[in-house]
């Protein structure tokens, strides 16, 4: 997505999170990415290294007409009014935390073990998904993007020429 929308910065909330806030990192999100970028200022944030357990130097994310946030949470109510659009990739939560175990291995699988009942409890109490201008589905070749629940926005081609995401974002 980032590179169709000709090379937009990517913010990963997996930078933004950690082992002690899993979800509650909304503050400094705010403080250290959203209010700067508002101001059109080079935000700089710590990111959380999950192996040594610690956050990092700072990094720095330059304004930029667009800014692609992605992870869990990026569409909390509190983060939403920065939002210009939600995307929601659309798959069923069990297929996401086994993507996720097997990119990050046996090391990780402790916090696995957590991370289910968190994203559980999190979206119990804030869900994103209904407020989802698009929901993206993965087909066989590429992806398939449809209107989501909050239906404010248009969406691209039904399906993808491959894995990569739409030309027309």
């Amino acid at each position: 997505m980032a590179q169709a929308l000709d090379g937009a910065p990517v913010l990963h909330l997996d930078d933004i999170a950690s082992h002690e806030e899993l979800f509650g990192w909304t503050g400094r999100l705010l403080s250290q990415v959203i209010e700067p970028l508002g101001r059109g200022e080079t935000a700089h944030y710590c990111p959380y290294d999950w192996r040594a357990r610690r956050f990092g130097p700072p990094r720095p994310l330059p304004p930029a007409p667009v800014v692609v946030v992605e992870g869990v949470g990026a569409g909390r109510r509190d983060v939403r009014p920065h939002l210009a659009l939600l995307l929601w990739m659309d798959l069923p939560p069990e297929e996401s935390w086994s993507r996720g175990r097997a990119r990050d291995g046996e090391e990780q699988r402790e916090f696995w073990d957590g991370w289910v009942g968190a994203e559980r409890e999190h979206f119990a109490g804030d869900p994103s998904r209904p407020f989802a201008d698009l929901l993206v589905r993965q087909g066989d070749e590429g992806y398939e993007v449809v209107p989501g629940p909050a239906g404010t926005a248009e969406s691209g081609p039904p399906l993808t020429h491959g894995d990569g995401p739409s030309a027309v974002w």
